[in-house]
């Protein structure tokens, strides 16, 4: 699974595009709170089963905040949040709300065991995977989606079923007498380490483009 700095790496690159250069130090450090928060589920495996990648990975956490920053920014005839914290913190809220969705919770939706896309509406782990072809012979298919009529139900796996190594949980089975060795991931693929590089790469050029020639 992608790491917690790849997550970070990766939604604060969407998140950037998104501000155009309007974001300063405490945006910054905003998103990155944000963008590490649903791993924090990972401290409630001891206690409830199958808890990474559900409780705080639930895709309804993003569109809760969505819905409420809707109405309050678009439905009330005054705004709390804008009142409260401006009109640039409004979207920088918008901004992370969009990384948070993108660059954590679907981007561990592609990976492996997936996600609990619906919890707690629906205890069930969700991933996409497949692909995509097109060829001379075939035309385009895809293998996404299964369409045909008869088509098997997916596996129902649940959180009860389903076990995300982490750092807090390294394994299902009760840890072993002598010490356990706890992985705390980086980069793990060529890949996750482009996408960290890449995000670094983007916050120094920012840096760069607001500070200008006359004050580099």
């Amino acid at each position: 699974m992608p790491s917690t700095v790849v997550h970070v790496a990766f939604g604060l690159v969407l998140a950037i595009a998104l501000l155009r250069g309007t974001e300063d130090r405490g945006a910054l450090v905003f998103l990155v709170v944000l963008l590490v928060l649903p791993d924090l589920d990972t401290v409630l495996g001891p206690i409830m089963a199958g808890a990474h990648r559900t409780v705080l990975h639930t895709l309804l956490f993003p569109a809760a905040i969505a819905a409420l920053m809707a109405y309050d920014t678009r439905v009330r005839d005054r705004s709390l949040l804008r009142d409260r914290l401006g009109e640039q913190w409004i979207r920088v809220a918008w901004a992370g709300t969009f990384a948070l969705g993108f660059g954590h919770l679907l981007l561990d939706y592609v990976y492996l065991d997936g996600i609990n896309a619906l919890w707690p509406l629906r205890d069930q782990f969700y991933r996409l995977s497949g692909e995509m072809v097109l060829s001379t012979s075939d035309g385009l298919t895809q293998t996404f989606v299964d369409l045909s009529p008869d088509a098997p139900e997916p596996e129902r796996r649940s959180r009860q079923t389903v076990h995300v190594n982490n750092p807090v949980e390294p394994s299902r089975d009760p840890p072993p007498a002598e010490p356990v060795d706890r992985l705390f991931p980086f980069a793990v693929t060529g890949r996750e380490l482009y996408l960290i590089v890449l995000a670094a790469f983007v916050l120094a050029a920012r840096r760069l483009q607001r500070e200008g020639p006359d004050e580099a």
